[in-house]
This record gives C-alpha cells, sequence and structure tokens, in this order.
C-alpha cells in the first residue's frame, strides 16, 4: 500500500525552489520502498503535459532499475471517450471555421461591432470562450438569467454571442467539442469511481487546477482509497490569515496561491493538512518567506507593517539574486547574454524565463556573436519562417493589384524557383531578377503586368520560359469575386507550388523545395488540414482567405533545426513549470509582460464573467504570479527589466516593484542595503555590456573637394545641372567622374518628380493641338486633355484626382495668360533639345527648352514649365540661372531648327496651386553676361588645383542630397574646410 488509509482528502504538495519533477519521481521511489517489485508498476501517475512527462520519465531511467509506473497525461483521458460511447469530437478548424462563418453574418448585420480584420481574433475568441463554458460546466441558459442591470452595452454582445453559440450547438446536433468531451469522461470517470472506487494509487501531480474539468478531477482523485494530488508551488511559509482572504474570486484571484485555497476550500481541508511529498528543502528559505510576504494581497498588505520586522536573514535571502535595471530593452538583452555566455563557460545549466518573445529574440541574437544556439522551447512561429512568408505573401497576390515590391518579394524568396536539381536553373533565375529590379526601378511601371513582363523579355536573353512563367503566375493573379474556401486553398497550393517549382521544373506536382525541412513539413501539415475542413469554410473575399491563412499559420511553431546549446535554454513559462537550471533569468519583469496584459473579452465583461461562475481576466495574472513565485526561489535568481522601451517609459513588474519596495521599507534588517547589493551586481553586468557595446573609435572623415585629372572631368553639362555645380560640386564629381547613379525607389510613388514630367507633357500637347486648331484654346480642351494624360500615365486613382483638380483650378487663368503670350509671339518649338560648345573649353553645354516663341520681329520668348514654386529673381541671379543660360545658348545658335536669334523675353510659369509667371533677369543678367560666367565657371574647373568639394552652397543644410553618404557628411559640417585630394 502506497498511503496510509485516511478519512481526508489526500493533498500534497512540494515547496518553491524545489524542482517538481525530481522531487516528484525520488518521493514516489521512496514512498514505494517498502511495495513489492511490482507495486511501482500499479502506480498511475496523471501528469499535466508532455513535458512534464518526458522528464519524469527522464528522471525514472537515471536508476536505480525498476519498473515504472503508468504515466499518462490529462488529455489522454479524451481518448477514453470513444470507448464509453460519446461522439467524435469536432476538428478545432472546422470549429474555428464555421464559428467565423457565423461571426461574418454578425459583422454584416452590424458593422459597429468591430471591425471585418477582426473576424479570425473574435472566432478565435469566441471558441476560446465556449471551450471555457464547456471546461467550467457553463451553458448558454445561465448567460441568459445574468443581472444585467447598468450593462446595456455588455448585454447587447453577450445576447449576439448566445445566438452564435446556440446556431452553432444546433448545427452539430450530436457532436461534442474536445473541453465537453474532456469534461464529460472525467464524470463519467467520477461516476464510476463513485460505484466502484479504485484500489490502486492513482496521482495527479502538477496542475494547479485553474480548469473547471481539471478541479473537479482533482478533487474526486484527492478522495479515492489510494488516490492523491501532489501541488507545485506551495507557500508552506503562508500564514493561516493570509489563506482566509483567499476565498473571493474578484480580490484575490490575482494571488498565487488562489488556486490551491480554492481546492482546499472546495475539498473542506485546511492549508495545515497539505502535506510534504519530498524531504527536499527549498534553495533558500529566507527568500521564500521574503517573497511570500511580498505578494499578500491587497487586503492584507498591513502585513508588512507587523511581519516585515520579524523577516530574518535578508542577506542570505538575496545573496544570489541580481537585480539588473537596463535603461532600454538591447542593454537587458546584452547583460542577459553576457551572463549566459559565463554560465556556458562556468558550465552551469542556465535558462532564461520571460513571455516577451522580442527579448528572447535580442538574446538569441546577442548569443549568436559567440556562437552560442540557445535550445528555445518556442521555436520560431510558423508565420515567420521560410514556407510561412513564401505563402502569406502568394496569398497577397489575389487581394490587389500587383505592385513592384511585391512581385520582387516573391522573386527573391529563397523558395521561388527552387528545386534541387541542375534545371530548376535557380542562379539564372537571381541573375533575371536582379536585371528586372533595375529595369523597373528606372522605367517602371509601377504596377507590372503582362506586357511589362514581353517588353523585358524581348531585350534580353533569358532562360526560356522565364517570362511566361512570370505572365502566368503573377500578372493579374487579384481576384475581385468572392470564392468558397476550397477554391481559394486550390488555388494557392496551385499557385505556390508552380512559383516554387520555376519555369524551368513543370508539372501539377512538382513544388521546389517548399514542403523540405522542418518548417516545410510543417506548413505542408497545417496545409493539408486546411483542405480537409475548407469545405466547412463558406465563401469569403481574397482577403478574409488572406487574414484566415496567417492566423492558421501563427498557430504553428518549429524549433530550430540547428543542435541547440543544450545548457543554455530560453523558456516560457509553461516549461519553467517542469525543468529546473542552476541559473534563472527572469527577463521582461515589466507590465504587460510579467503579467502578461489580460486581453480583452468582446464578448462579457469581467461582472458578468464572473456572475456566471467563468474564469476572471486575473486568472492569467494569478497564474503568472504563481510562476513568478516558483522561477524566483531558484538556487540563482536574475531579475532584469528595461526602464524604456522603444515607445515609452515602462512600469516595473507589480510583483518586483513589492519586493523593492519591501525590502527598501526595511532597513533595520538590512533591506535596503541587501537591495542596493543585488541592484549593484546588476549594475556591474550592465558596464560590461556598455563596454562590450562602445564602438571601435575611428577618426572623423574630412570634408571632400576631391581633384580629379583634367582628362577624367566632365566635359558635357546639362543646364539642369549647372545649379547642382555651383551648390553642390561633389554631387557632379560622384555622377559624372565615378558614374554613380542614385537607385530609384522599387516602390513608385505619385510624387513631385512624376508630376512634372506628366503635366508638362500636358501643356505640350496642350499648346501643340491649339497651334493646329486654334479653336481648341479653351480651357475644357485642357481639362480634358490633361484628364486623357493622367489616365494613361498615372496609375494612382487619389493622384489623378488632385492633380486634375489643380489643373481645373488654374486652368481659366492659364488661358487667358496663354491668349496673351499668343499676341506676343506664336510658339515655335515645343521640347526642343539643344546644346552649344564653350570655347575654348572642350565643353558642351546642353538643355531641353519647354517652350520657345518668335515674334513677328524674329525676337526669341523662352517660358519653363514649373510645377514647384519658381525662383524668384533673386535666386535667378545667384544659383538658378538655368533659364539664363538656356537665353544665352540661344543667342550661341545652340537650337539649329532656330538659329542664333535675340532673346527678348524669358519667365518660368509657375504651375502649382495657382498659376504664377516669374521673369528671368535678362536686362541685370544679359546673355553675354551669363555666357561669359558660364565658361569661367566651367573654366574654373580645367584648374587642376580646383577641387568638387561637398555641399559647397546648398540651399538648405536640412536638405539631403544623393551622394552625402558617400561624402561621409555627418562626420562633418558646414564650417569644416574642404580637403583636396589629388586623384590619379
Amino acid at each position: 500500500m502506497l498511503f496510509e488509509p485516511q478519512d481526508n482528502p489526500r493533498i500534497f504538495a512540494v515547496p518553491n525552489g524545489v524542482d517538481f519533477p525530481r522531487a516528484l519521481a525520488q518521493g514516489l521511489v521512496q514512498r514505494s520502498r517498502s511495495m513489492p517489485p511490482e507495486g511501482l508498476a500499479r502506480v498511475e501517475l496523471i501528469v499535466n503535459t508532455s513535458r512534464m512527462m518526458r522528464r519524469c520519465r527522464g528522471l525514472f531511467e537515471e536508476g536505480p532499475a525498476l519498473l515504472l509506473p503508468r504515466m499518462r497525461l490529462l488529455t489522454d483521458l479524451a481518448q477514453e471517450a470513444s470507448l464509453q460511447g460519446l461522439p467524435p469530437a469536432l476538428p478545432p478548424l472546422r470549429r474555428r471555421l464555421e464559428l467565423s462563418q457565423l461571426i461574418a453574418k454578425l459583422l454584416d448585420a452590424q458593422p459597429d461591432l468591430a471591425a471585418r480584420s477582426s473576424l479570425y481574433d473574435l472566432s478565435d475568441s469566441l471558441a476560446a470562450l465556449i471551450d471555457e463554458m464547456q471546461g467550467e460546466g457553463v451553458s448558454t441558459d445561465v448567460i441568459r438569467n445574468l443581472d444585467i442591470s447598468d450593462m446595456s452595452g455588455h448585454w447587447s454582445r453577450a445576447q449576439s454571442f448566445i445566438g452564435i453559440a446556440d446556431e452553432f450547438v444546433d448545427g452539430h446536433d450530436g457532436a461534442m467539442d474536445s473541453e465537453a468531451r474532456q469534461r464529460q469522461v472525467v464524470l463519467n470517470l467520477i461516476d464510476a469511481w463513485q460505484i466502484n472506487p479504485p484500489q490502486h494509487p492513482i496521482i495527479l501531480a502538477g496542475s494547479t487546477g485553474s480548469r473547471g474539468t481539471t478541479l473537479m478531477l482533482m478533487q474526486a482523485i484527492a478522495r479515492l482509497p489510494q488516490g492523491a494530488v501532489v501541488l507545485p508551488g506551495f507557500d508552506f511559509e503562508q500564514p493561516a490569515e493570509v489563506w482566509d482572504h483567499l476565498h473571493d474570486a474578484l480580490t484575490a484571484e490575482d494571488h498565487p496561491q488562489y488556486r490551491f485555497a480554492k481546492l482546499l476550500t472546495d475539498l473542506e481541508i485546511i492549508p495545515g493538512e497539505v502535506q510534504r511529498w519530498s524531504a527536499d528543502q527549498p534553495a533558500s528559505t529566507p527568500r521564500n518567506r521574503l517573497v511570500s510576504l511580498a505578494l499578500r494581497p491587497a487586503p492584507v498588505t498591513h502585513a508588512w507593517m507587523s511581519e516585515g520586522p520579524q523577516l530574518q536573514d535578508l542577506d542570505a535571502a538575496c545573496t544570489d539574486v541580481t537585480l539588473v535595471e537596463a535603461p532600454n530593452p538591447r542593454a537587458e538583452a546584452l547583460a542577459i547574454a553576457l551572463r549566459l555566455r559565463q554560465a556556458a563557460e562556468d558550465g552551469q545549466t542556465a535558462a532564461l524565463i520571460s513571455p516577451d518573445r522580442m527579448l528572447t529574440r535580442l538574446v538569441s541574437v546577442a548569443l549568436d556573436r559567440w556562437g552560442i544556439l540557445p535550445d528555445d522551447s518556442a521555436g520560431l512561429p510558423l508565420q515567420l519562417t521560410p514556407p510561412g512568408r513564401f505563402l502569406r505573401h502568394v496569398a497577397e497576390l489575389f487581394c490587389k493589384p500587383l505592385t513592384a515590391d511585391a512581385l520582387l518579394t516573391l522573386l527573391k524568396h529563397p523558395l521561388t524557383h527552387d528545386g534541387t536539381a541542375e534545371q530548376a536553373a535557380r542562379g539564372d533565375h537571381l541573375r533575371h531578377t536582379r536585371d528586372f529590379e533595375l529595369d523597373l526601378r528606372r522605367y517602371g511601371p509601377p504596377f507590372p503586368e503582362a506586357a511589362s513582363f514581353e517588353a523585358f523579355g524581348s531585350k534580353r536573353d533569358l532562360i526560356p520560359g522565364w517570362t511566361d512563367w512570370l505572365t502566368q503566375n503573377f500578372a493579374d493573379q487579384q481576384v475581385i469575386t468572392p470564392l468558397h474556401l476550397s477554391g481559394w486553398v486550390d488555388l494557392l497550393r496551385q499557385r505556390a507550388q508552380a512559383i516554387a517549382a520555376g519555369s524551368q521544373i513543370l508539372g501539377a506536382t512538382e513544388s521546389g523545395t517548399l514542403w523540405d525541412k522542418k518548417a516545410g513539413q510543417k506548413a505542408l501539415e497545417i496545409f493539408a488540414n486546411l483542405e480537409a475542413e475548407a469545405s466547412h469554410g463558406g465563401e469569403m473575399s481574397a482577403r478574409d482567405f488572406a487574414d484566415l491563412l496567417s492566423a492558421i499559420l501563427s498557430q504553428g511553431e518549429v524549433r530550430d533545426r540547428d543542435a541547440p546549446y543544450g545548457s543554455i535554454m530560453i523558456w516560457g513559462t509553461l516549461e519553467a513549470r517542469v525543468q529546473g537550471a542552476d541559473l534563472v533569468i527572469l527577463g521582461g519583469l515589466n507590465e504587460g509582460s510579467w503579467p502578461e496584459a489580460a486581453k480583452p473579452d468582446p464578448w462579457l465583461n469581467r461582472q458578468l464573467r464572473h456572475q456566471a461562475g467563468l474564469l476572471l481576466p486575473e486568472r492569467r495574472i494569478g497564474l503568472s504570479a504563481h510562476d513568478f513565485q516558483q522561477a524566483i526561489a531558484a538556487p540563482q535568481v536574475w531579475l532584469t527589466r528595461a526602464a524604456r522601451s522603444d515607445e515609452a517609459d515602462t512600469v516595473p513588474s507589480r510583483w518586483l516593484n513589492r519586493m523593492t519596495n519591501l525590502l527598501s521599507g526595511l532597513p533595520d534588517q538590512g533591506g535596503k542595503a541587501a537591495l542596493e547589493a543585488i541592484r549593484s551586481r546588476g549594475q556591474d553586468w550592465l558596464d560590461w555590456a556598455e563596454v562590450l557595446e562602445e564602438p571601435t573609435e575611428i577618426p572623423a572623415a574630412p570634408r571632400p573637394a576631391p581633384r580629379p585629372p583634367l582628362a577624367s572631368r566632365p566635359r558635357r553639362l546639362t543646364i539642369t545641372e549647372i545649379p547642382r555645380l555651383i551648390r553642390d560640386p561633389y554631387a557632379i564629381y560622384a555622377k559624372h567622374v565615378l558614374r554613380l547613379r542614385a537607385l530609384n525607389p522599387l516602390v513608385q510613388e505619385p510624387d513631385a518628380l512624376l508630376r512634372g514630367t506628366v503635366v508638362h507633357e500636358i501643356f505640350e500637347h496642350f499648346i501643340r493641338d491649339s497651334l493646329e486648331d486654334p479653336t481648341r484654346l479653351t480651357r475644357e480642351y485642357l481639362v480634358e486633355t490633361a484628364r486623357v494624360l493622367l489616365e494613361q500615365q498615372v496609375p494612382w486613382p487619389v493622384a489623378r484626382l488632385l492633380w486634375l483638380s489643380r489643373i481645373e483650378r488654374l486652368a481659366g487663368a492659364f488661358i487667358v495668360a496663354e491668349q496673351e503670350r499668343q499676341t506676343r509671339g506664336k510658339p515655335l518649338k515645343l521640347e526642343v533639345m539643344g546644346e552649344a560648345r564653350l570655347d575654348p573649353l572642350d565643353f558642351t553645354i546642353a538643355c531641353r527648352a519647354d517652350r520657345i516663341d518668335q515674334d513677328d520681329r524674329g525676337f526669341l520668348h523662352l517660358y519653363d514649365y514649373k510645377t514647384g514654386a519658381p525662383p524668384s529673381e533673386a535666386q535667378q541671379k545667384k544659383f538658378e540661372k538655368q533659364l539664363l543660360i538656356e537665353a544665352a545658348m540661344a543667342e550661341e545658335g545652340a537650337f539649329k531648327d532656330i538659329g542664333p536669334a535675340e532673346v527678348a523675353r524669358a519667365a518660368f510659369i509657375g504651375l502649382g496651386n495657382s498659376l504664377k509667371e516669374v521673369p528671368a533677369p535678362l536686362c541685370d543678367e544679359p546673355p553675354a553676361k551669363i555666357w561669359e560666367e558660364l565658361k569661367q565657371l566651367i573654366g574654373a574647373y580645367f584648374e587642376f588645383e580646383q577641387g568638387y568639394s561637398s555641399r559647397r552652397m546648398v540651399h538648405r543644410d536640412d536638405l539631403a542630397g544623393d551622394y552625402d553618404h558617400l561624402a561621409r557628411f555627418g562626420e562633418w559640417d558646414r564650417s569644416a574646410t574642404p580637403a583636396p585630394e589629388d586623384l590619379t
């Protein structure tokens, strides 16, 4: 007999600071020594997680040799459901799909309830609520009978929930969800035990009873003749009066020991009757007492005043505790990584425990610099793996017109056009993709289509079928009409596999390496499940399908394929309950992480949940508090937090705050000194991390003024480059001597450059058409010309409307001014090229004149359209000399079809929000003078001593140039003297 007979329920516990699985295994072996060898094999051990089972099995296998107990999981009980005649459980994905359809109908009927994008989040929350109701034994009838006074808004949502739940249940008459089956199995088991209680030992270990079904089973097992429950992390130091305050869920459920208090109350036993499972002692009993007092529930925090002075050995409690209060998450992660590296060198097992996945990723990155790959229990979310990202990108093709960035994202993806066979030709594919990217950046279009693929292919020697493959899989993939989920899944598989296989490996079943390796296999498993349940999905839009796919992929996880560094681990709070380590680091101890912020319930508020007997949001906080209380009792503990996140200042975790406040309030017992010591130890590591991050000092670059050989200096410039030569000569050097060109953005936008190009073309067409037919010189024809050209060349509807409205606003004034201009002279040339040599210099100046008119006397009138603000006369005299230079070129005969002619007038025509004409100061700056000044300017740069200094006279310091990064601007400022550098 394993246990001595007793009348009361049998509850055992393991204190905080003891390795629970090890204590469980050793205690079971110790208790079974008086039994025959087969006695242990008759013991039925029920644990709550597969990790706990694996750990216990491993501990038993360490020796000595013995017959193992029968171990099983709580969830294994549901496998007995079919033997009891219960119907099979609904697959979770099928239930999720059906609920999402019901919620979609609700959102269509009540659009103000939630955004459409929240459809699958709502379906998940509703599925979780139904699970919880079934687990707690709460029916929709209970919800209907709630007191709804002063809760009309919440009640309206609750009614919506009841309607959906009833409709869902009515549609599955005779079927059960997994939670309902689990509860029914437990109820059947309890009924059977009451009639014929088992005589062999049954032990349920490791659960806190946070779920109603589990709590019922724990109570039933505790009452069996040879049944026992073993609780983890029980606070044996907590006084009886504190236990008495842990009965009201509304005020106490966030306490770490609340679940145990509820269990003991239901079993009608007192905490003093809970027995220790083993003789194992905590790593630090003084620390357990300190934490227990710090975490007292709010109604009894006055105990700090009465019990605080009685705390002893605060130095011993804090000896192996380090508090790291970093200025930011990066510093926190680096300090943690340094300590983990130290543990690896010393041969310690160390674990970082944190719900903050961003922090754990930062730590992993920091450890990578030393070649340490931690054993991360969470792995990587499937949606962030290459196959997950690939499938999401392909699904996005159906949602909107193809853009250049979306196309190249897929073309460059490591799974695209990939395969193990040589004929996959991924190298050729990447080469073509690189060329196509440059072509798209330079020439567009912003929304690639079949014609642009064909045009690119006609100019280059590509592998056979590549452009056809692009057209088939990328062009016109947007789907406007809703499809059934089965159709979406088939379309996604077909398109994803064709893109992955590439243009050289054809076949409906070819998929390249999409489904290879762990991530691919997991993605295929989830995708196959989606295919199997797609018939229950109903019709949906492309956007809804893409959101559904992302939501499903986000629930899968993939462990890293590389062999991790075994002694360095990253755990979630669930894994930490069943593992032990020499050093435990509790990271991210801020509100929102420890504890995690409670998820809002869109269906039932807190008061309604309490009335219905459902779990309160504080339950998660209480479980997190219990995790904290267990983890901080480890042999060596680090507590870390960042004082500021990326966005704002942070708030320390409530438990860390309580502990530090309690210590600081006990100066006579050495609490304040102990707190300063644990902070000092943490600061030492932060200082080391800061030293590690300190960059190697590199001398600042001087302000450049390169002097290339005369033969390498530019021999041709356009008049639009002359202002740049004056303001930023280094840009001319980089462009014409180094032959560097700024890379055009991949995501093309309706910017000022495009607007200027299109507006120039609009007025060129309008003026040319009005010369052919003077009756077209009307506002209506100008607006119609603008509408046609904008439709052709601007694929952004909003930009088209804005730009057209601007032209409509100034069209009337332009017609009046144009009529006046044509009384002075008739348009002679539009968009005409011209060039002239500067003798005796070997140099050519070129231009493209927007418009040249000629009057009856043969004089020229030059006009330059400006969609931005035209330069003032003062600016033209100093820097913006392009129109003055154009006038000088005209008098020098730069335009062949016109010949040398005197310029009577030149003006900028501003086509911004309003029409504005700014004349060029030809009287003050005559063409002959401008021509000589131009010769002097260009001639200066044919002197070897003249360098191309950077940002010589920029218009404003905050304006960035294309080549500022090359000039290392920022390491010097405008006050720095240019440093000439002779180049060979």
